[in-house]
C-alpha cells in the first residue's frame, strides 16, 4: 500500500495541483475602468506629457517609488526591456566588461550585448545562488564598467559585499530582481540598493500583469535615461529632451499599456500578503524536508529574507543514497510538479562558445574596441556547473492557491520517497543491466 508509484505503488497526489491565479475582481475592474476610457496606451515621443505615459502608467510608477522606497520607477513592458534600459542607462559600450551570473534567464546577460558590451560570467554561491562575492572580484579588469546582479529565486545576493567592490572599483551596479519583489537584505529591499533595480512582472512572477516590468534608482538622470531608451530616445531628444549625455540613447518601444500598468497597480497591493502566504508555505515544507538526510531545503541567510520565487532543494546524493535524476523521477511518478536543475550555465549557449553575434560576426567579442579576451569554456564557474549537473532541483509547490494541506501532502510523498530508498536503487540497477 505504501510502496512508490514508480515501483508500481498508488500516487501520493492524485489530482494535478491548480495553475497559479494571483489576479482577481479587482484587477478585472481595474481594466473595465481602462477599457471605458478608450485609452489603452497613451505614449507619445515628443515633448508633451504623455511622453512619460498614460495616468495607469505614471500611478504604477508612483506606487512602485513609495512602496520601495526610491526616488524614481520606470514602468516598461518587461524585466528584459527594464535590464537593457539599465545598460545603456548607466553609459555601457563596445569595449566594456559587465561582470553577471551565469546561473539565470538568458535575458540577464543579453542585456549587456545589446549595447556591445562583454557580459563576464562569475561564479555563484551553492546557498543562495547569488554571486560570489570572491568570484566577482577575481574577474574585475580595467575593462570593467558594472556588476549585473541577480537575486535568484526569491532570496537576495550578497549585496554589502558587492556594493562594497563597487565603491573600490568604481563600478555601476544593476540589480536584476525580477524573481525577489520584496525581499530583503540587511533591512533594506532588494532591487534598492545598487544604482539601478529591474522587477518583473511577467505572468509566473509572484506578482503580475502578463508582461511588464519596473526599473527603479534614486538617480534623477538614470531615470530620465532610461525613460528615453523606453521611448524612441532619437525622437524624444530631437523633441526637445537632452539628456547629460548621447551615449546610448538609441530608443526602443519598452512602453508598457494602460491596461497592463492598471493590472500591475492591483497586484502590487497585494504583494505584500501574496509573499507572505509563499513564506509560510515554505516554512512549512523547509521543516519537514529538513528532517530527510541528505536533503537540503533553501538557506536564507542571516539578515535576508527569502520571497520563495521558486523552492529549491539540493541533495547530497552519498548521504541520500539516490541520484538526484532517480528522486526527480520518482517525485514525478508520486505527482509533485518537479524540474531538475535550473538552467544550464549560460556561458555553454552556443552565442558564447561560438562568438558570434552581430551581422554573424564575431562582434562585439571580436570588436577592434574590446582589448580583452572573453573566457566562456567548461570549468568556467565550477559551483555553477555542479549545482545544474549533480545537486539542484525544484518544486513547484510554494504559491498560491495551494494550502498548508497540499505542503502535507508533498511532504508526504518525499517522506514515501526517502523509506523507500533501497527499493528505488534496486530498481534503478536493473533497468541499467
Amino acid at each position: 500500500m505504501d510502496k512508490p508509484a514508480l515501483l508500481g505503488g498508488s500516487r501520493t497526489i492524485d489530482t494535478p495541483f491548480p495553475t497559479q491565479i494571483t489576479v482577481g475582481r479587482e484587477e478585472a475592474d481595474a481594466v473595465r475602468q481602462v477599457m471605458e476610457t478608450g485609452l489603452l496606451s497613451h505614449f507619445i515621443a515628443g515633448n508633451r506629457p504623455e511622453f512619460y505615459g498614460g495616468p495607469k502608467v505614471r500611478e504604477l510608477e508612483a506606487r512602485w517609488a513609495e512602496r520601495f522606497a526610491c526616488g524614481h520607477a520606470v514602468a516598461v513592458n518587461s524585466a528584459t526591456s527594464g535590464l537593457i534600459a539599465a545598460v545603456g542607462a548607466v553609459g555601457i559600450g563596445p569595449g566594456d566588461e559587465v561582470i553577471t551570473s551565469p546561473w539565470t534567464m538568458s535575458a540577464t546577460p543579453a542585456a549587456v550585448l545589446a549595447f556591445n558590451g562583454i557580459p563576464v560570467f562569475a561564479d555563484i554561491e551553492d546557498e543562495t545562488y547569488g554571486l560570489d562575492p570572491a568570484s566577482v572580484e577575481a574577474r574585475i579588469t580595467p575593462r570593467t564598467k558594472a556588476i549585473l546582479v541577480v537575486h535568484l529565486a526569491g532570496h537576495p545576493a550578497r549585496m554589502k559585499e558587492i556594493m562594497a567592490l563597487a565603491r573600490r572599483y568604481n563600478l555601476a551596479v544593476i540589480e536584476d530582481a525580477a524573481q525577489s519583489p520584496g525581499a530583503l537584505c540587511d533591512g533594506r529591499l532588494a532591487g534598492t540598493i545598487g544604482h539601478i533595480g529591474v522587477f518583473s512582472l511577467n505572468a509566473h512572477k509572484a506578482i503580475q500583469c502578463g508582461e511588464g516590468g519596473v526599473a527603479v534608482t534614486d538617480d534623477k538622470e538614470l531615470a530620465y535615461r532610461m525613460q528615453l531608451i523606453r521611448n524612441h530616445a532619437e525622437a524624444g531628444i530631437a523633441a526637445g529632451h537632452s539628456p547629460l549625455s548621447l551615449a546610448n540613447m538609441l530608443g526602443f518601444n519598452f512602453r508598457m499599456t494602460e491596461l497592463e500598468a492598471a493590472v500591475a497597480v492591483e497586484q502590487l497591493r497585494k504583494m505584500d500578503g501574496i509573499n507572505a502566504h509563499r513564506q509560510a508555505l515554505a516554512a512549512v515544507l523547509s521543516e519537514r524536508l529538513g528532517r530527510l538526510e541528505g536533503l537540503i531545503p533553501p538557506v536564507v541567510r542571516e539578515g535576508s529574507i527569502h520571497v520563495y520565487y521558486f523552492y529549491g532543494l539540493r541533495l547530497d546524493p552519498g548521504i541520500a543514497g539516490l541520484s538526484r535524476e532517480l528522486l526527480v523521477e520518482a517525485l514525478l511518478a508520486e505527482g509533485v510538479p518537479t524540474r531538475v536543475g535550473y538552467a544550464q550555465p549560460l556561458y555553454l549557449q552556443p552565442l558564447y562558445q561560438r562568438g558570434v553575434l552581430y551581422g554573424g560576426t564575431s562582434c562585439p567579442f571580436g570588436c577592434p574596441l574590446y582589448q580583452g579576451e572573453a573566457a566562456y569554456g567548461p570549468g568556467l564557474c565550477p559551483t555553477t556547473e555542479r549545482l545544474e549537473d549533480e545537486c539542484f532541483f525544484w518544486v513547484e509547490v510554494v504559491r498560491r492557491p495551494l494550502t498548508m494541506e497540499d505542503m502535507d501532502t508533498v511532504a508526504r510523498a518525499f517522506e514515501k520517497t526517502w523509506r523507500h530508498r533501497g527499493a528505488l536503487r534496486a530498481f534503478a540497477a536493473l533497468r541499467r543491466a
